[in-house]
């Protein structure tokens, strides 16, 4: 058998080397991402943002090739889970699923626990969608007779939310405000560990998106008496809008988005931005969030960077014209 030198079998290895790189290419060791990345659910599981989390992660982890967890951190409002990717290191392995109280917070609290504009980077938006207004079936049966009889009952025909600032707090407060109605809060961990009470009726109202309730208005565990669009919604043809029962001015929508902490480098974010807009643009992922009456909401980084500078003002603006106090 021919021994072959040391310089010859190491130009034969790199040959070698070279053509199992052309067959099957692999990434440059440390390139992003190269493990698994966490995506924090500041709620508990079951509402809108848990439920459109996990079908975009599992969307976003096809296209990034590793596994994405979803972790549910409930609390605070949904400060706690928020303020651990606030404090994460900033590598791209841990991600913030949140919605509207990402910028209604700040407008509602003195202290709200972050500056949004300088403790994360806007990664983009998931969806965007009207709510719908829940009440138990034993309720209640139409919009008119809840508000009458909220107008009757001051301070004793509550609302449940996810805390304050969440958009499901929002709506109740705007509704409030049109309404000269006075509610009683009753906040929870998120709209899932709420849902248990108001199907009871022991606490009277929620506002919860179309996608994560229709389970509750199909069985008739729940009742549907009003959307806060500005129309109808295609999926629930039977109930009016807010705004077709006496409050023309009435509208709101929320939105889902994801965030880094500051310091992530533009490459996971760019990366994260391109699997975002593949799961998103996908056939089947868009088809549900549409027949479960939201729709796909696609900005860059930056667009996304923009919107929310805009939606903090708007936010401090509405909590001004409702005459509401920051805590």
């Amino acid at each position: 058998m021919k021994i072959l030198d040391a310089a010859t079998q190491a130009c034969r290895l790199g040959a070698l080397a070279l053509a199992l790189n052309y067959a099957f290419p692999v990434h440059a060791a440390g390139s992003y991402p190269d493990h698994p990345i966490r995506m924090i659910v500041p709620a508990a599981p079951g509402g809108l943002l848990d439920v459109t989390t996990r079908l975009v992660a599992r969307k976003m982890s096809e296209a990034l090739g590793v596994s994405i967890i979803v972790d549910n951190r409930p609390g605070g409002e949904t400060l706690v889970g928020t303020q651990v990717v606030k404090t994460a290191q900033p590598d791209g392995y841990t991600l913030l699923s949140q919605a509207n109280n990402m910028t209604a917070r700040p407008a509602f609290y003195k202290d709200p626990g972050y500056d949004l504009m300088k403790d994360f980077v806007p990664v983009g938006p998931m969806i965007q969608a009207p709510l719908v207004m829940l009440v138990p079936p034993a309720g209640p049966g139409t919009f008119g007779e809840w508000i009458d009889a909220a107008r009757a009952q001051p301070d004793k025909v509550a609302f449940a939310s996810g805390g304050v600032g969440t958009p499901q707090y929002v709506a109740a407060a705007l509704l409030q405000h049109d309404a000269r109605l006075t509610l009683l809060h009753v906040p929870y961990s998120g709209n899932g560990a709420a849902m248990p009470d108001v199907m009871s009726g022991r606490v009277n109202m929620i506002f919860d998106g179309y996608g994560s309730s229709i389970g509750y208005i199909k069985s008739q565990k729940l009742h549907p008496i009003g959307v806060t669009s500005g129309k109808r919604l295609d999926a629930l043809p039977d109930v009016p809008a807010i705004a077709e029962q006496g409050y023309p001015n009435y509208s709101y929508y929320l939105w889902l988005g994801l965030f880094a902490p500051t310091g992530t480098p533009n490459e996971a974010i760019q990366r994260l931005s391109d699997a975002l807009h593949k799961a998103l643009t996908s056939k089947d992922l868009a088809e549900r969030f549409r027949a479960e009456g939201s729709e796909p909401m696609m900005m860059t980084p930056a667009q996304f960077g923009e919107f929310l500078h805009r939606d903090l003002s708007r936010m401090s603006e509405l909590v001004k014209e409702a005459g509401i106090q920051k805590r």
